[in-house]
């Protein structure tokens, strides 16, 4: 926090002061204190994408720590919006061997089939979409790594 208010203080860029609050946002998360750490997830998140648009890696990333707290608070349908919204920006910005690219179909896929409920068609998609990012996890990053291994897990 008094990273942040030094920033603040000293009128640095935007961009830092995001970086200090994603980072403050982590510690929140760790410490417990969800409502503190969710607001600072969708602050990071909104300031990435005022600043550098959809279309970027940084946005992205911004989204899938938002998205990944959403699931952690079983804020499915929440995340499952936010998720279903950046999955064609992903496409385009992401390359094929991206693991950020894994990760966001992965949350998608775990807000689909994670929630309450979830309907048959969820399941379904949700099972889609594990295989096929599974098949191209094994594909792009071999069958042994650590990624490649929890999205096979996720489909179990």
């Amino acid at each position: 926090e008094a990273e942040l208010a030094m920033l603040r203080y000293h009128d640095s860029p935007e961009e830092y002061l995001l970086i200090a609050q994603g980072n403050l946002a982590n510690s929140y998360q760790r410490l417990g204190r969800a409502e503190a750490a969710l607001n600072m997830y969708r602050d990071v998140y909104s300031g990435r994408l005022r600043i550098f648009g959809e279309e970027h890696r940084d946005t992205l990333m911004a989204a899938n720590n938002y998205a990944n707290f959403l699931i952690e608070l079983q804020h499915y349908a929440e995340a499952k919006s936010l998720l279903r919204k950046l999955a064609p920006a992903a496409q385009r910005v992401l390359g094929e061997s991206e693991q950020l690219k894994f990760v966001l179909r992965m949350i998608y896929a775990r807000a689909l089939y994670m929630a309450p409920r979830a309907t048959a068609d969820d399941l379904r998609e949700a099972v889609k979409i594990l295989t096929e990012t599974a098949r191209a996890a094994r594909r792009v990053l071999g069958g042994a790594h650590p990624r490649a291994l929890a999205i096979e897990e996720s489909l179990r």
